[in-house]
């Protein structure tokens, strides 16, 4: 089956990549290449590879397995879980973490097998998802980490935008900074990493305001998508349409905009809200949400309006495309960073290499 199907264009993600990473070397920052988007897909990850990233990042140590065959070192992004640090230790390098508990299951089971696994501390700049909001919780975390064995602390990183929308600024990462230099001071240890967050860090380092000592990214949409989260704007030189959206249409007739009868819950168990339009032209598409999600999606067919979709069944309104389309068509969309996620993480989605 070749559809629903996702096209990736190989070398426009390799462009971006070297883009990108080119310009984060010339500020003294190394990449993190962030993977789950797209599930460490082996032919994206070489991409990547060839492309200039330091590091293969991941949130899912399911995805770590398909990393293997790849030199470099390799990131744990989501905080690990104490059920899972012996998969931790086995498949990751390094790791992201906040709780001092399970920095120590991770210590027990780098001590079994004899590895030195590598720690990463989260600060919570105020975006609040994970990391130490209070620094001496953070500076207790540390010397506790200097007295186990199998771990050693390299780093410090924050995360921002992707929860409370908090965007970075020179003053925020400059603090980042400042508690680097704190905790180095204060423990006398030399951190290698300092982490200033994902892809809504990129307007600073584009601008020349990314403070002095941050040397690391974890960039995922700035690669997939050549565009930057805290503002959503394009970076100059990449593409922004290396992963396509192909789908066929598989019904198209004239029906009301207004459902006939009482309306109740939908099949996600939301109440519907619809715009009387009077009689227009629906096309439905083989694709639903247990793939992707409408709002995710961009009809390269400007004239199309996405209404919605069930489970299985994507709903258009074409009656101003200036096209006629006939069932079995294909129709072509750009994915935002949630398309890509799903659509890839999906098994109903065919994949395809250009």
């Amino acid at each position: 089956m070749d559809y629903p199907r996702i096209e990736i264009n190989l070398s426009k993600l390799q462009h971006n990549v070297k883009t990108i990473t080119d310009k984060c070397k010339e500020n003294g920052i190394k990449v993190a290449g962030v993977t789950k988007v797209f599930c460490a897909d082996k032919k994206l990850v070489k991409a990547y590879v060839d492309g200039g990233v330091s590091y293969l990042a991941d949130s899912r140590l399911q995805n770590f397995q398909r990393l293997k065959d790849f030199s470099l070192p390799k990131i744990l992004l989501r905080l690990p879980m104490i059920s899972e640090a012996e998969e931790v230790v086995k498949y990751a390098d390094a790791s992201l973490n906040s709780e001092i508990e399970t920095i120590r299951a991770i210590s027990r089971e780098a001590v079994k097998i004899g590895k030195k696994h590598e720690i990463i501390l989260m600060v919570d700049l105020g975006d609040l998802r994970e990391g130490y909001f209070y620094e001496d919780d953070l500076y207790k975390s540390a010397e506790e980490i200097k007295k186990l064995e199998g771990v050693e602390l390299i780093g410090i990183g924050t995360n921002l935008t992707c929860y409370g929308g908090v965007i970075p600024t020179p003053e925020n990462l400059g603090r980042l900074v400042e508690i680097k230099n704190n905790l180095e001071k204060k423990h006398d240890i030399k951190l290698k990493i300092i982490s200033g967050g994902n892809s809504s860090s990129i307007p600073l380092l584009y601008d020349g305001t990314i403070p002095e000592g941050i040397n690391n990214l974890r960039l995922g949409e700035s690669l997939v998508l050549g565009r930057e989260t805290a503002y959503g704007k394009n970076i100059e030189e990449t593409f922004s349409d290396v992963f396509k959206l192909v789908i066929e249409a598989i019904e198209i007739k004239d029906k009301p905009s207004l459902p006939v009868g009482e309306i109740g819950k939908d099949a996600f168990g939301n109440v519907p809200v619809f715009e009387d339009k009077g009689i227009r032209k629906r096309m439905i598409c083989a694709i639903g949400r247990q793939d992707l999600l409408p709002d995710d999606i961009t009809p390269y067919d400007k004239e199309i309006t996405v209404i919605g979709s069930s489970s299985d069944h994507l709903i258009l309104d074409i009656t101003n495309s200036k096209i006629k389309y006939e069932v079995g068509d294909k129709l072509e969309f750009g994915l935002k960073y949630g398309g890509i996620l799903r659509g890839m993480t999906s098994e109903y989605v065919k994949k395809v290499y250009v």
